[in-house]
């Protein structure tokens, strides 16, 4: 399958197809910076660097050899001695105008083999104005 032919203006937020076109991929490059952030603010407090460090270590151990719901409880864990915030970031209009173009690209490739899976949802989608 050949790759996807509409790269964005903006990698670091975008939403593309995998190469075999059988999946959207949506890269948030921030949140990755959020997380490693506030997973190293409180390295300098000893008491909250060692909770961390067990939490991390309890994690590395739970993937080693993962049981049903277990890696799941140690990654919030880890978020929790380590106070991290939900993985979120603000948009401005024009990053969700440009996002919404990609994932339309997007919607209409994965739907190629089940179109009337799209039509519902574009259906209810509002009309969109052009300039």
């Amino acid at each position: 399958m050949p790759a996807d032919l509409t790269p964005s203006t903006k990698p670091p937020l975008s939403v593309r197809l995998r190469s075999d076109w059988l999946r959207g991929i949506l890269r948030v490059d921030l949140i990755r910076h959020h997380t490693l952030i506030g997973l190293v603010q409180h390295w300098a407090e000893d008491d909250a660097r060692e909770d961390v460090i067990t939490q991390l270590d309890a994690l590395a151990e739970a993937v080693a050899s993962p049981r049903e719901g277990e890696v799941d409880a140690l990654t919030e864990a880890v978020e929790d001695a380590a106070a991290m915030d939900t993985a979120e970031i603000e948009i401005s209009l024009a990053d969700a105008v440009r996002l919404r173009d990609e994932l339309d690209v997007v919607i209409v490739r994965l739907s190629r083999f089940n179109p009337q899976q799209l039509r519902p949802a574009v259906a209810s989608l509002p009309e969109r104005r052009t300039a």
